[in-house]
């Protein structure tokens, strides 16, 4: 089972270029997407570096390409078909069942992600979902997704508190309580976090408290957030979570 979420409307027919480095895989395909009217196969190859240009020149909608290939560098082909023809979408078939894979896959730019026990009949539902602007997974890795964006959201917040802890000049080990304060941990899961005692913990909150001028913790971690959104500048900089 797949979740999609849609985009855009497709095009009446969808050309699509094949890409794998098996013929008997390769020519299972064309004649599997041939049956049906809605798509038409304009190009079918295995893996080399002209690739780009002859996706490019066959006019290609929708680039269907067998998994990830290390010994090909796939994930670089993808990342410059992606640049040079940025309108193209791309669906991924006999793809493993690793959460670390799909995500690498959605990062660059990957509409479609098949794994490998799929059915026919599956991936053409997809390729066909693909072409109508959806994006396409497997059900469980949604979960993987928004906990991938969540924690990245995470990591940002922590990395413009460090900002603002700089800009109010709070030391490392105040913002990096303050991140965590601003994570929603209590005092107790601070002090077991960076190996303090609670009474340390409540010493520094007081602390910054005081220099950043709050009435208490939420208020301070919204005035150091505030002024790290007036930097604006996260660039080169660490986590403020890190030891």
């Amino acid at each position: 089972m797949t979740q999609t979420i849609s985009d855009k409307q497709p095009p009446s027919s969808t050309n699509v270029y094949v890409v794998a480095e098996n013929r008997l895989l390769r020519e299972t395909l064309v004649r599997l997407f041939r049956k049906r009217g809605d798509f038409s196969i304009v190009g079918v190859n295995s893996y080399s570096d002209a690739l780009p240009e002859d996706i490019a020149s066959a006019q290609s909608h929708l680039l269907l390409m067998d998994c990830l290939n290390p010994n090909h560098k796939s994930d670089d082909l993808i990342c410059d078909i992606r640049e040079s023809i940025p309108q193209i979408r791309v669906v991924l078939f006999g793809m493993d069942d690793d959460a670390d894979i799909f995500l690498q896959a959605v990062r660059m730019g990957v509409n479609g992600y098949v794994l490998k026990n799929a059915s026919s009949a599956e991936l053409v539902d997809a390729v066909r979902a693909v072409a109508l602007g959806e994006a396409v997974c497997p059900s469980k890795f949604c979960k993987v997704l928004f906990q991938a964006i969540s924690s990245e959201a995470n990591q940002k917040a922590a990395i413009a508190e460090q900002r603002a802890g700089m800009r109010f000049e709070l030391t490392q080990r105040q913002r990096q309580l303050m991140a965590l304060v601003g994570m929603g941990l209590s005092n107790k899961e601070i002090a077991t976090n960076l190996n303090l005692s609670e009474f340390t913990v409540k010493n520094h909150i007081y602390r910054v408290m005081k220099q950043v001028d709050a009435q208490n913790r939420h208020e301070a971690v919204h005035l150091i957030r505030a002024g790290a959104a007036q930097e604006n500048d996260w660039d080169g900089l660490t986590r403020a979570t890190s030891a």
